[in-house]
């Protein structure tokens, strides 16, 4: 009996092993296909990165292939032979272009960010607090409008800025912006978290339509609000067709439109302009990111 009883044991133990050695290994499999495309993603960004500190004469060599029609093969050393942040000197201290166009992006954004929030927080929550004749039908037409590409809308937006003498000012840019749809849909699904019953019982109480919703429909909507916002910051801090269609002055352009001015002969400055461009869209980015993945639940929660 002993001897059976050890034997079973011997059993479980090699079984508790073999079931822990089976999970390591999926564990390990697992970190190694998550890792493979973190190393595609954070790759551009490191040799950006090493690109804004290497100087013009060691750029000029790895990239003399591309910019001559060579037949050899890229070469890059993740550290330079010779770092420098003259780039960045010359940037930061003898650029004073860039700073024009970067307190053009810096408000743009505001005023977009600004404009869309007293925009399209109201519509957002009248569709989901109030049910209204059509008001499904309306709020399909709002997902249909989001889904048109800037191409499609470019000659009618260009013909009704002409017709307000908006265009080659920043409010050509900024007004159509204010009135997208896309801000409207990501608050819409944070409102819609909001149980019918609480507002109800709001009314009940005595609480008005404004105290609801400054109350009960802003706090508990926070997060469609946050990624709305996230993601607007995003998108319209990179953006390229919109002030390249509707501003002529090149004192007017945002940020985003002053990197492709850079020829290859200054591809250190170059990439110590994308290094300065990136670093607000990646701290907001990772500010944001719980709020951005909440916002994309949100949205993707069916009525």
């Amino acid at each position: 009996m002993r001897g059976l009883q050890r034997l079973a044991e011997y059993c479980s133990r090699a079984e508790g092993r073999c079931r822990r050695m089976g999970r390591s290994i999926r564990t390990a499999l697992q970190v190694l296909a998550l890792l493979f495309p973190t190393l595609l993603v954070l790759l551009p960004l490191l040799l950006l990165v090493t690109g804004s500190v290497a100087g013009n004469g060691e750029l000029g060599r790895y990239l003399e292939t591309v910019f001559y029609d060579g037949t050899d093969y890229i070469t890059w050393k993740i550290v330079p032979d010779y770092p420098t942040f003259a780039n960045y000197g010359k940037l930061l201290f003898m650029t004073p272009q860039f700073f024009v166009l970067f307190w053009n992006s810096v408000k743009m954004e505001v005023c977009i960010l600004a404009g869309q929030m007293l925009v399209s927080v109201p519509a957002a929550w009248a569709f989901a607090a109030y049910q209204v004749r059509y008001g499904k039908a309306l709020f399909t037409l709002y997902v249909v409008l989001m889904l048109l590409p800037f191409q499609v809308t470019m000659l009618s937006s260009y013909l009704v800025l002409d017709r307000l003498a908006l265009l080659n000012t920043h409010g050509a840019v900024i007004l159509p912006a204010v009135f997208s749809a896309f801000p409207v849909f990501l608050i819409y699904g944070g409102f819609r978290g909001i149980p019918p019953q609480l507002l109800e019982a709001a009314r009940m109480d005595g609480a008005g339509e404004w105290k609801i919703f400054c109350s009960v429909g802003l706090p508990l909507g926070r997060s469609g609000l946050l990624s709305a916002f996230v993601l607007g910051f995003l998108e319209y801090w990179n953006m390229m067709e919109q002030p390249l269609s509707f501003l002529a002055d090149q004192s007017l352009w945002p940020l985003s439109l002053y990197l492709p001015q850079i020829t290859w002969s200054q591809a250190g400055y170059a990439f110590a302009a994308s290094v300065i461009t990136l670093i607000p869209a990646v701290f907001v980015f990772v500010w944001g990111q719980d709020y951005l993945e909440q916002g994309i639940v949100f949205s993707g929660l069916k009525e």
